[in-house]
């Protein structure tokens, strides 16, 4: 850790202290106490899981991908439900949001600039980043400029307050009044919905960052989390998506948990999205085997006797760069075509065969790679 850190010595953040003892007090206290004292209705706990689902949604769908990184676009309608809802999280106006969310992607990890660096430990990552009002913490607007030109985002920064208490008390008490119990919607759809909402947004900025898988990239602390993609509405696939920010997907296929993605691609069949970004599958499989490579490299040059799998594994590589080559040259071309004879071409399926041939190149090495390697594993055993 950096001396700077270490000598740092931030004061308090007193609106985000109090508002965390505050939430999580009347959480761990008033909650079970009135649940034991009177109990809560069945409409009460409904609302509290939806509610949870919707403001949750609203700040991976809206604050995360819609707004920190560009992935999609977003009808009006669908931008203010997640301004609105993404104010119920409690998790400060979008600009603020965001502008630290990219500070965090540019400089993942770093001790001195990355707002929640997973390295100054998995407290700090979680919360501790918000209760002191560190250096790295402090927003710098120069990084969205672009969401200053968006008047929703503007509105909600304006009046973000009043939409806070009528999102987080005004919502809960009407509901009160329509079902009949007040201050068990209080407790529910509001203070414990509010404290699940934040600890499931943080679980991203600690766990992703410690406790997980890697196929993707070593190169940042991010990881791939199953289960906390399940807790956290596909958000745990957090290894690919530190590679891939730009993708409206975190976890790419069919089987992976991920509300998220699924909505956006839902509300693009009816118009309220459009322009869903993805990653190429070129890239990604590329990006999967060269971890693979790197994997199977360290581990050879630990080991003894290893030279015959170090040469196999050097012959894959040399057919991994031509894969690599051709598909340089295929983007060359693309880009080389006017518009439309490149239009022309693809529905010729020219190209797109090209593409296609070279990803499945791709996905049969990085099965032969996993082959050599278990072959290696079992000569040594």
């Amino acid at each position: 850790m950096s001396k700077s850190v270490q000598k740092e010595k931030a004061p308090l953040n007193w609106t985000a202290t109090i508002m965390f003892i505050v939430t999580t007090g009347v959480a761990v206290t008033l909650v079970p106490w009135y649940g034991m004292t009177y109990g809560y209705e069945t409409s009460t706990w409904v609302a509290y899981l939806a509610l949870t689902w919707i403001t949750g949604m609203a700040i991976t769908g809206g604050y995360h991908r819609l707004w920190s990184h560009n992935a999609y676009d977003a009808h009006p309608i669908l931008r203010v439900w997640y301004a609105l809802w993404g104010a119920a999280a409690l998790e400060n106006t979008i600009l603020d949001w965001c502008s630290g969310h990219r500070v965090h992607h540019r400089h993942c990890d770093d001790v001195d600039k990355d707002p929640y660096s997973a390295k100054r430990g998995l407290w700090f990552s979680h919360m501790g980043w918000m209760i002191r009002e560190y250096p790295s913490g402090r927003v710098d607007f120069a990084n969205v400029k672009n969401l200053m030109k968006d008047p929703i985002v503007m509105w909600q920064y304006k009046y973000y307050v009043p939409i806070v208490f009528a999102m987080n008390i005004g919502v809960p008490l009407a509901l009160g009044l329509i079902f009949g119990d007040v201050w068990g919607m209080l407790l529910l759809a509001g203070f414990l919905r509010i404290v699940t909402t934040h600890h499931v947004t943080f679980f991203i900025n600690s766990i992703a960052h410690k406790w997980g898988s890697q196929p993707y990239t070593d190169e940042n602390t991010a990881r791939d989390n199953a289960f906390f993609a399940f807790l956290t509405h596909g958000e745990g696939y957090h290894n690919y998506h530190h590679i891939f920010q730009t993708d409206y997907r975190n976890g790419i296929r069919w089987f992976h948990w991920d509300p998220t993605k699924w909505f956006i691609k839902g509300c693009s069949y009816v118009g309220l999205t459009s322009n869903l970004r993805t990653v190429p599958d070129f890239k990604i499989r590329r990006a999967m085997v060269k971890m693979q490579f790197k994997r199977a490299q360290e581990k050879l040059a630990k080991a003894e006797n290893s030279e015959k799998w170090t040469e196999l594994l050097e012959k894959e590589y040399e057919k991994y760069h031509a894969m690599l080559n051709e598909w340089a040259e295929a983007q060359s071309e693309k880009l080389d075509e006017t518009r439309k004879q490149l239009k022309e071409k693809w529905e010729k399926n020219a190209i797109r065969q090209q593409y296609h041939e070279l990803e499945e190149q791709l996905h049969e090495q990085s099965q032969r790679i996993k082959s050599l390697m278990a072959e290696y594993k079992a000569s040594v055993a």
